[in-house]
């Protein structure tokens, strides 16, 4: 069984495919099952958007995770604080609001409207 055919077995069609198995990736580029290569125009909708095996960020990863993978946001982890600070003092004053995706984001926008529009 192929991946086009063990894909339609195990997960659902909630959008279609290209007709595209990237085998693997590199900078820019990606290159399917066959050795074509090909721009990747779509960088994992901007999660790759650095490039794909870029080596600063192999060695950024690394180096983290040496230290630690990932921590609560119960407890305070230097890195995260870091970010914070560099984003501010990249763009406006304020604080900033760390979330692992999209809807967490429209929530705190959206609370954060409320919350403003209710002053």
């Amino acid at each position: 069984m192929n991946i086009f055919q063990k894909e339609k077995k195990y997960l659902i069609q909630t959008y279609k495919r290209y007709d595209l198995a990237v085998k693997k990736a590199k900078g820019k580029y990606v290159w399917d099952n066959k050795g074509k290569k090909y721009l990747d125009f779509f960088s994992g909708i901007s999660v790759s958007n650095l490039g794909h095996s870029n080596p600063k960020i192999i060695s950024a990863i690394k180096n983290q995770l040496g230290k630690f993978l990932h921590v609560s946001n119960y407890y305070y982890a230097e890195p995260q604080i870091e970010l914070a600070e560099k984003l501010i003092s990249l763009s406006f004053p304020g604080k900033v609001f760390l979330s692992n995706s999209g809807a967490e984001a429209n929530e705190c926008a959206i609370k954060l409207v409320r919350k403003y529009g209710n002053k």
